[in-house]
């Protein structure tokens, strides 16, 4: 096990950042850990770098308590926080120079760490220059190569994509994805095509609490609902309203209604039972109809209507 959280609780004040959240990392994985501004995403992170001090709770990395071993967890982790921790004005080898000593690698491995990390980090094309010429997505890219210089077991990235564009967030992902198959990584997001393009498993956290643990798929079908069908029927002398009456007269549709109409076709969206896939039964009955089909799907649950189905419950 890599990562252990025991009923971590974290105030500032009165207020409860973080409300006794358990949960546990196994070695090798990708978590996505979610949740929108302000929900205990980066709070958490601290703690378990040993950057902040739980106001109660445990944790455990690598089976070494952050309480009492703090100095030897954090050989154990590589972290890059959301503002990423660089000197504008050194250029990239000695920047990485002066945070391989920082992490006490030996001097005799230096050199060879380094020159691992300019290529990990797809660096050479900048190792000459200084940090504060490169754009945003080498800045992270050297932030990446900091944080694992000194080969860490335990990856900490804190929205490591914020500000790049979209060229640069493609890269990122493809890197993240490249150390997860080594290192056990947590990255921190509200961004939810980061999860679904590179997590194995996602932690949704909102108000400083757990709602949701799962992979993607799982979670999908967790909170899956009525099965949506999207239905686009071309206009002919069939009246809508003995449409929708055949329609529900389907066994397993709950529901079905008028969403859109334009010169030339309707749209209908149809409910059905949970678990049930109707799309051929649909297809028989206008096909009985003399109905002419221009689109039907099935709609699927995605990541984004679980996270705001989690995240705007009232209290």
């Amino acid at each position: 096990m890599s990562i252990k959280v025991e009923n971590l609780t974290k105030y500032y004040g009165q207020q409860a950042a973080v409300n006794d959240i358990t949960f546990e990392i196994n070695t090798g994985e990708i978590v996505g850990f979610l949740g929108p501004n302000g929900a205990g995403k980066s709070t958490t992170m601290k703690m378990i770098t040993t950057y902040l001090t739980p106001s109660a709770g445990k944790i455990y990395v690598n089976d070494l308590s952050t309480e009492s071993e703090s100095l030897e967890v954090r050989k154990k982790i590589g972290y890059l926080p959301e503002q990423n921790p660089l000197y504008l004005d050194m250029n990239v080898l000695d920047y990485l120079e002066f945070a391989a000593e920082l992490e006490s690698v030996p001097k005799s491995d230096i050199a060879k760490s380094i020159k691992k990390m300019v290529g990990v980090c797809g660096l050479g094309d900048v190792q000459h220059k200084d940090i504060g010429e490169l754009s945003k997505g080498f800045k992270q890219r050297v932030g990446l190569a900091q944080a694992m210089i000194h080969e860490p077991d335990v990856l900490i990235l804190d929205e490591p994509t914020s500000g790049l564009d979209p060229n640069q967030i493609i890269e990122i992902r493809k890197l993240i994805k490249q150390l997860g198959k080594e290192k056990t990584l947590v990255l921190s997001t509200h961004i939810l095509q980061e999860v679904e393009a590179t997590c194995d498993r996602v932690l949704i956290i909102n108000k400083g609490q757990i709602v949701a643990d799962g992979t993607p798929d799982s979670l999908q079908d967790k909170f899956r609902g009525q099965v949506q069908i999207s239905l686009v029927l071309k206009k002919d002398s069939v009246d809508k309203d003995l449409v929708l009456r055949a329609i529900s007269s389907i066994r397993n549709i709950e529901k079905a209604r008028i969403s859109k109409e334009d010169e030339l076709s309707y749209h209908l969206l149809i409910a059905g039972r949970k678990g049930e896939d109707v799309r051929e039964d649909i297809f028989r009955k206008m096909v009985s109809m003399n109905q002419v089909i221009l689109g039907l799907h099935q709609e699927e649950t995605s990541l984004e209507d679980i996270f705001r189905q989690l995240t705007t419950k009232s209290n």
